[in-house]
């Protein structure tokens, strides 16, 4: 639920269960591939997806649907974020009186 809440107004999606999800966002990057290419770079800058992890991707894959591919990277970038939170965030509340 994460990926979605944070990609949707990324992409301008509406909700739907993950498989829904994943379609609607292939979808709508092959659009902006083909239609809006900067705006794409800059949302996967934003989103921090590895701009070297995407042509790989792409070069091992010709034949893939380049949104679908593009779709995956950008979860699995999302997965990863959200799994590093989980890891830093402090076992216990700051006490009041030690925060800033």
């Amino acid at each position: 639920m994460f990926v979605q809440e944070t990609l949707r107004p990324f992409f301008d999606l509406p909700e739907g269960n993950q498989e829904e999800f994943e379609r609607f966002l292939a979808a709508r990057i092959n659009y902006l591939v083909g239609n809006d290419f900067p705006s794409l770079v800059n949302i996967l800058y934003r989103i921090d997806v590895s701009e070297l992890k995407v042509k790989q991707v792409l070069k091992d894959h010709p034949d893939a649907d380049a949104g679908s591919l593009i779709a995956a990277l950008i979860i699995e970038r999302m997965l990863a974020k959200a799994q590093s939170r989980d890891n830093f965030r402090p076992n216990s509340p700051i006490p009041d009186d030690e925060k800033w």
